[in-house]
């Protein structure tokens, strides 16, 4: 079975900016659905230093079919000079779920 959905992960430094990334990926039809994970810890580094912040994820659901374009809204829109946009591949799942996410991208 190829992979033909996938959950793209994104972190956002507020929620304001997550919705506002999640309300154009849905509008866009780049994306069938989009949860925001409030207020996580990310340790990470940076230009030579070690953070820490406060951020919020988005696990967004969508076709492979809409990737490349979901990625260019969210690398264009995203406040972040490289912001994280990582896509796993959906092996599995319940197919009216998946038939949903391809109906809805």
């Amino acid at each position: 079975m190829p992979h033909d959905h996938l959950l793209v992960i994104n972190t956002c430094p507020d929620e304001s900016i997550a919705k506002i990334l999640a309300h154009h990926l849905i509008e866009r039809k780049l994306a069938a659905c989009v949860n925001i994970l409030p207020k996580v810890t990310s340790i990470y580094a940076w230009q030579g230093e070690i953070n820490t912040d406060q951020e919020v994820i988005l696990l967004i659901k969508t076709s492979a079919q809409r990737y490349a374009a979901l990625e260019q809204v969210l690398e264009s829109q995203h406040p972040y000079e490289t912001p994280e946009i990582i896509a796993i591949p959906i092996e599995r799942g319940l197919d009216t779920y998946l038939q949903w996410i391809t109906q809805n991208t």
